[in-house]
């Protein structure tokens, strides 16, 4: 059977999730052919902003690779642009002179952003927010000039705006009416909004209609009716959009704001269909992505010639995002209208409003700040047209006490859960059956629910919770990283990974973190976590440190503190040891004691003298505090022992110089004994290292605390560096799958030894991509004991601080 040869006009969001749902009705139906004007295979431009923002690549933002493409036997044209369709002889011609015959014709050309027709706008520094080379453009004006004006305070322009406070610039957010995101905020939202956005250092200019853009070559101000000029080294349009309708108007198809469809997405050209941002529904033009997607799988059933149903029937427009590590979300008609009656909530102090719209005891529209819990609910209700008759006020804006599971049984399969993927509750529930899913990590690679903003993860939970029932509990049971949040510490390590978050605030943000300000068992976990990734680039967050790690001493029953300098190996001199009888006397210390690792324990000094007493030691910090390397203990070795067979302490003291500061999950203690008499109590550490006649023995798991654990054999190497580089994949490997504050003893025991030593010793590339990595973690490692010195100032202020500390 001869394939129908299909083209697609336009290699956007919705013209190939359209080719997605073809592809699912009979991948084997039409021969395909897609063409796009962009260099670039298919990406979500809706996080285009995050790419701005530096929170994730354009790598990360394809949601169809050219692989995809190639293992559907699909034809792609890049950066070629269809210009002329010759309707009679069913070809379509593009700038190259290409021709393409067709049997049946898609178009999803997308939108062209307005460009304001404004003296000087052609100068050089003025550029839309729209696609990839707009953001390349955007990053690469930030390393060279530092004024940037955003004419536009909807959507697009505050996330053009956060990008570029990001990028180091300073921004002005131009607006011509005197609030913000009219489209998807009321006023009083929208006061909030820019309240919290002038404290994150935009400046706003409300009620400004910019007049001309001015500057020689360059763009230089920017100037304004009334007399007003502003300095300006970039300037950036993002006052809205309008449909492309240039192909079809070229070929005498029907248009008006866009290419006029009738409910099954026809055009009035035989076997021509138009899809998304282009397409004009019952004179309604959608911007936003579920819709697209409606229209996309009511399209492909047409042109498959499957029951399409009654087609298309226009969507109630509702979007729930975050706006610069703000929730908002809004649905329906919203603003007030004299017809109309407002349940209104709002919390100054916890920045919250919520506001729901009624008319004839039927919800109509809807607006939640800060807190969008409820927006699936309210979205459903005012779907279903929802008698709220017998509903209180208050319970109308509050979820029902059986849980979110029973919102989404009662939710329609066609209702949409994630928006930024239009991903409905049914795709979810089929992929859940078809594929046997039991996570909202496989959920998302399947479907790509949650995969963009990540504000729907809990619904997609709470749809995996609904369908499999009493299952439910058998497959879910896992640890959560704390109250705060739902996710396990390896569903946030890759959201981490995925969407470069950065910093800790913007995790719990991006991530739906329950808490605003997480706990005490969060915040020192997605610390660690973010360094762990980011080594080089992450800036430690000292307040999201336990209080023993900020003070680099270890707090004592009587609130004073113990201070221990390190001593490599358990290696001393005597000018240290001097140092150390020192600052006893000088400071009163009230107990001098030999710790079991092999130092000099300093306890009971005051909180105050912390600054000075690291100050006069002059010492490295020997980490009795940290979740990080403590210690390497040693045997004499067999420079004095007659039993021994290797140099441990120079073994010793090189591991420990190699490590020190490291940080781990949790605590890591280390031995090298120069015989099997195990002097250094190698076989009860996390590393334990055992010198054998020509040989080292190495041990891993092993805890001589409250769980004591026996170290587990590893393997046995000849030579030191090849010691080191064992240790190094080990911990490596440790670091990257261990969940916070989890000891080696408990991640061998959960994970492994047989599986750690498939990953660490039989896989060679894994091993050198560890060792590689663990170089990388080890390079930007510097004594904490001197920030104390250089920085002493905010040490005191520490202990000032009446906050809450983090207290292990």
């Amino acid at each position: 059977m001869t394939k129908r040869k299909l083209v697609l006009v336009g290699n956007g969001m919705a013209g190939i999730r359209c080719l997605e749902e073809i592809l699912k009705v009979d991948p084997d139906l039409f021969d395909i052919t897609v063409f796009g004007s962009e260099p670039h295979p298919n990406y979500n431009r809706i996080m285009l902003s995050s790419v701005l923002q530096g929170d994730t690549t354009v790598d990360d933002i394809v949601l169809n690779s050219y692989d995809w493409y190639k293992d559907n036997n699909i034809t792609l044209f890049t950066s070629e642009t269809v210009v002329k369709i010759d309707k009679e002889k069913k070809i379509i011609i593009t700038d190259k002179d290409r021709a393409v015959e067709y049997d049946d014709l898609i178009l999803a050309t997308g939108s062209h952003p307005f460009m304001l027709p404004l003296p000087g706008a052609d100068k050089e520094g003025v550029i839309a927010f729209r696609n990839i080379e707009d953001c390349e453009a955007m990053i690469s004006a930030s390393n060279n000039y530092k004024r940037a004006v955003v004419i536009g305070g909807g959507l697009l322009g505050l996330e053009a705006a956060r990008g570029l406070l990001n990028l180091g610039m300073e921004v002005d957010v131009v607006h011509i009416l005197d609030y913000l995101m009219e489209r998807q905020l009321d006023p009083t939202a929208s006061a909030m909004l820019q309240k919290e956005l002038e404290n994150q250092g935009m400046n706003f200019l409300m009620n400004h209609q910019t007049e001309a853009i001015l500057g020689k070559n360059r763009v230089e101000k920017v100037a304004f009716k009334g007399g007003k000029v502003v300095k300006a080294d970039l300037v950036v349009m993002a006052v809205g959009i309008k449909p492309n309708v240039d192909v079809a108007k070229a070929s005498n198809i029907d248009t008006n704001r866009g290419i006029i469809v009738n409910d099954f997405m026809q055009t009035n050209s035989p076997n021509i269909y138009a899809v998304g941002e282009c397409a004009e529904h019952r004179e309604m033009v959608y911007g936003l992505v579920a819709p697209l997607y409606e229209q996309g799988k009511v399209l492909a059933k047409k042109i498959c010639e499957t029951d399409a149903g009654s087609g298309y029937q226009g969507s109630v427009l509702s979007t729930k995002l975050k706006v610069s590590g703000v929730n908002v979300f809004s649905a329906g008609e919203f603003n007030d209208n004299p017809n109309y009656k407002a349940i209104r909530v709002q919390d100054e102090f916890k920045g919250v409003y919520k506001k729901v719209v009624v008319k004839d005891n039927r919800i109509v529209g809807a607006v939640l700040f800060g807190e969008t819990s409820e927006g699936s609910r309210l979205l459903s209700m005012i779907n279903k047209q929802t008698d709220i008759s017998e509903m209180g006020e208050v319970s109308i804006l509050q979820s029902p006490d059986q849980g979110a599971t029973n919102l989404v049984a009662d939710m329609d399969d066609s209702e949409i859960i994630c928006g930024c993927n239009g991903v409905s509750k049914g795709d979810i529930v089929t992929a859940i059956k078809e594929n046997g899913l039991t996570s909202v990590g496989q959920i998302r690679d399947c479907t790509n629910a949650s995969r963009s903003c990540g504000t729907c993860k809990n619904l997609v939970g709470d749809v995996l919770s609904c369908t499999l029932g009493d299952e439910f509990e058998a497959v879910e049971e896992k640890e959560t990283v704390c109250a705060c949040t739902d996710l396990t510490h390896e569903e946030v390590v890759a959201e981490i990974r995925e969407k470069g978050l950065s910093h800790t605030k913007e995790v719990m943000n991006v991530l739906g973190w329950k808490s605003e300000e997480g706990c005490s068992k969060c915040r020192p976990a997605l610390n660690y976590y973010l360094g762990m990734v980011s080594p080089t680039d992450y800036e430690d967050e000292r307040e999201s440190r336990f209080v023993n790690e900020r003070m680099h001493a270890n707090i004592q029953n009587n609130g004073t503190y113990s201070v221990v300098p390190r001593m490599y190996g358990g290696v001393t001199n005597s000018k240290d040891l001097r140092k150390i009888a020192d600052v006893a006397d000088k400071y009163n210390v009230p107990l001098v004691k030999v710790t079991g690792g092999q130092r000099i324990d300093l306890l009971g000094i005051k909180k105050e003298d912390l600054p000075s007493v690291w100050k006069d030691l002059d010492m490295p910090s020997g980490y009795a505090y940290g979740k990080s390397i403590r210690t390497v203990k040693t045997c004499v070795g067999e420079n004095f022992c007659r039993f021994g067979t290797q140099d441990s302490i120079g073994l010793g003291i090189e591991i420990e110089k190699k490590y020190e500061r490291l940080n781990t999950p949790h605590k890591v203690k280390m031995a090298v004994s120069a015989c099997p008499r195990n002097c250094a109590e190698s076989s009860i550490k996390d590393v334990g290292i055992i010198g054998v006649d020509g040989a080292w023995e190495i041990y891993v798991g092993g805890n001589g605390g409250t769980q004591l654990r026996e170290a587990e054999l590893l393997c046995k190497v000849k030579t030191t560096s090849e010691v080191l580089d064992t240790i190094s994949a080990y911990l490596q490997y440790y670091r990257e799958d261990a969940r916070y504050l989890e000891r080696t003893s408990h991640w061998v025991e959960r994970v492994g030894l047989d599986h750690i030593k498939s990953v660490i010793l039989e896989d060679s590339q894994t091993r050198k991509q560890l060792i590689e990595r663990m170089e990388i973690a080890l390079s930007p490692l510097k004594d904490p004991w001197k920030d104390i010195i250089e920085d002493e100032k905010h040490t005191e202020e520490l202990f000032k601080n009446k906050a809450v500390e983090v207290i292990q």
